[in-house]
């Protein structure tokens, strides 16, 4: 296995640009940071192919008519719970599934476009789907911090 390319603080700048705007021209980002168009390109290539970085879109929730949140906190029973994930992922109101320590196994994200929506979801979805034990749904009333980063990225010294 090859080593993991570095990312020193000119990579770091231009994934922050990048986070300011996605939809930056090579260009643009070059002449924001003082360098060559084609620096950046190269330099974005060599992120993305090390799996370093990635650019992709993100869009709001209630932009799309998305405007009731959920939690789920889920205990399975009876059948590994990778598998019950596995299951849910498959739901398309939710959009996050996580294998989780502690009280309960699972946690879910959940985005329905009315409050009517849920009862169809918990009760003629999810609560069919075998091993699960226990739901356990949180609403979301406020969305104070939502970072879209896959990874924080530290500033190098």
């Amino acid at each position: 296995m090859g080593l993991t390319p570095t990312f020193d603080a000119t990579d770091h700048a231009i994934v922050e640009q990048l986070r300011l705007n996605g939809r930056a021209t090579n260009q643009q980002i070059a002449e924001e940071l003082g360098l060559t168009a084609t620096t950046v390109s190269s330099r974005i290539k060599r992120l993305e192919d090390s799996d370093q970085m990635r650019v992709v879109a993100v869009s709001d929730f209630s932009a799309h008519g998305f405007d009731f949140l959920m939690k789920l906190a889920i205990s399975v029973d009876g059948r590994p719970a990778s598998e019950v994930a596995a299951a849910l992922a498959e739901f398309p109101e939710i959009f996050a599934v996580h294998l989780v320590t502690g009280r309960y196994d699972i946690d879910a994200l959940v985005a329905l476009r009315e409050f009517d929506e849920l009862q169809h979801l918990l009760l003629d979805k999810v609560s069919q789907v075998r091993g699960i034990s226990s739901l356990a749904p949180s609403i979301v009333v406020d969305i104070v911090k939502y970072q879209f980063d896959v990874a924080p990225i530290e500033k190098q010294d």
